[in-house]
């Protein structure tokens, strides 16, 4: 039973990873245009966004 639902996981997180990167790369040109525009306020709520997807990214490939 535990290997099914290993299995399971294991593609579940094979078709978060690719959303995932692309939601890192939104994050990445948010956090440029805020940037670009000296809003530290939107720089922060990136910068936390992203923190949080990389850890969730570095979690789904181990």
């Amino acid at each position: 039973m535990e290997q099914v639902i290993q299995t399971f996981k294991r593609t579940d997180a094979e078709e978060r990873i690719p959303v995932l990167r692309l939601e890192i790369d939104y994050e990445l040109a948010t956090l440029h245009d805020a940037m670009l525009e000296e809003d530290l306020d939107a720089m922060k709520e990136c910068k936390n966004r992203l923190e949080i997807l990389r850890k969730e990214l570095i979690r789904l490939e181990v």
